[in-house]
């Protein structure tokens, strides 16, 4: 009797664990949004982390945002595109996909791509502002 108590005791334990780590995995929230790193006026939603900002690039601007329970097949989650919409950008239909979306909003562009675990807000920087740097070497 007494060599199975801690038996019962560790099969407790194995099962409250589990139940924990069950719970514990949570949704993302998409009822709250911040402005993206690269453009302010752009929501992102505040479970996302922001694992790559690049500036050096001569085309874009981008910052690349984690969130494992994205999918690529599935696109951009219809709660998402309503904060978009809500936070003024208009979307452009010229593209058929359901991964990559364009809006704009007072002159702004801003591209957004979904991918499995990810997404990237990138912004096409300013010819002019290359044409400029050019022209001064």
């Amino acid at each position: 009797m007494k060599r199975t108590r801690p038996l019962w005791i560790l099969l407790i334990v194995c099962i409250v664990g589990v139940m924990l780590a069950g719970c514990g995995t949570k949704e993302p929230a998409w009822d709250s949004f911040e402005g993206a790193l690269n453009e302010k006026s752009f929501p992102v939603p505040k479970d996302a982390n922001s694992t790559e900002h690049t500036t050096t690039n001569v085309a874009m601007d981008y910052v690349r945002y984690s969130m494992p329970e994205l999918k690529e097949k599935d696109g951009v989650p219809e709660p998402y595109l309503e904060a978009i919409e809500d936070w003024g950008w208009e979307e452009q239909k010229d593209e058929d996909s359901t991964n990559s979306r364009v809006f704009q909003k007072d002159g702004l562009i801003v591209h957004l791509t979904v991918h499995n675990g990810y997404f990237i807000v990138m912004i096409p920087k300013e010819k002019k502002a290359s044409i400029k740097g050019l022209k001064t070497k």
